[in-house]
């Protein structure tokens, strides 16, 4: 069939529409980030069926209540994120393409999707356990309502609080098949809880100038580099024991977990004496998120 030059611009343009549209809702539920938050509810789920010695093929429909239901409530406190931060967006250069600034889609269509994602995600959560849709609620609640809307601007420890909404989501995984009250999902937490510290101090420093002008009180903004370099480099350190609380894992994981925290940590040390404080923190960036991409990874692979 052959089409005409006007059928081929009109395709053309509906094609360039709905692309532009799937890259505003990545764009809306920050996909990168939601995927990022999806791999350690896989985690602690597939963990907790290893520990109990629960089939996965006998509760494949609780995995899927799980999954679907942890994103859709993530994915519902960052679009209400990006809802009540478009004033900051505005001035952040990174932030400038989101369909809330450009107005590609409007502040009530976001305020309406947030809570209706969220509410649906907390009522499959609910057909799991009532522990597991308690951390969700903890998560939500922390990042949208503590972290969001009220520390993020305020407070420099805006990251501790901001931290623990991350670090819940192995939580979720875990009492979706078991009470959570165990050491494996406890240390995830901690993991979780601890590497979000460098890992955001490290953005933070890359886009200083952009929060310094939107007034965002993150560390390197208030305190200055060479305190955010100390504190990347304590709470680096701090993660090094607790390869060694996952012994069921086997020494595998144990002896690469702490390769890659004795490596992180080096870097951490090189810190104090690098003169391009930008550079360095590019680089940690990148290192913090394969670092926790790879742990979590490893954690399933070594228990197949």
């Amino acid at each position: 069939m052959i089409l005409s030059k006007t059928e081929t611009h009109e395709g053309q343009v509906k094609g360039g529409q709905i692309t532009a549209f799937l890259a505003d809702l990545m764009a809306l539920f920050k996909g990168i980030v939601l995927i990022a938050n999806v791999l350690p509810v896989f985690a602690g789920f597939w963990l907790a069926l290893v520990f109990t010695n629960t089939p996965f093929t006998m509760n494949l429909q609780l995995f899927f209540l799980t999954i679907i239901g942890s994103t859709l409530v993530m994915a519902g406190a960052l679009v209400l994120n990006n809802w009540y931060e478009v004033d900051l967006d505005k001035v952040m250069d990174r932030t400038q393409i989101r369909p809330t600034v450009t107005g590609r889609i409007s502040l009530k269509t976001t305020l309406v999707l947030g809570i209706v994602l969220s509410i649906i995600g907390f009522i499959l959560l609910a057909f799991t356990t009532w522990e597991a849709l308690l951390y969700a609620f903890i998560g939500w609640f922390t990042y949208v309502v503590m972290y969001t809307m009220w520390t993020k601007r305020k407070y420099t420890f805006n990251t501790v609080v901001g931290s623990i909404s991350g670090a819940v989501t192995p939580l979720i995984g875990w009492a979706a098949v078991s009470s959570a009250n165990h050491i494996v999902p406890i240390v995830l937490f901690m993991i979780l809880f601890i590497w979000q510290m460098p890992h955001t101090f490290a953005i933070a420093m890359k886009r200083h100038d952009e929060y310094k002008a939107a007034g965002v009180a993150m560390l390197p903004v208030i305190r200055g580099f060479d305190m955010t370099k100390r504190q990347i480099f304590v709470y680096v350190a701090c993660l090094l024991p607790f390869p060694f609380f996952l012994v069921p894992l086997g020494t595998v994981f144990i002896v690469t977990a702490t390769l890659l925290n004795l490596a992180w940590l080096g870097l951490a040390i090189w810190g104090f004496f690098v003169k391009d404080d930008h550079k360095w923190a590019r680089i940690n960036f990148v290192v913090s998120v394969n670092y926790i991409a790879i742990l979590f990874i490893m954690m399933v692979l070594v228990t197949l």
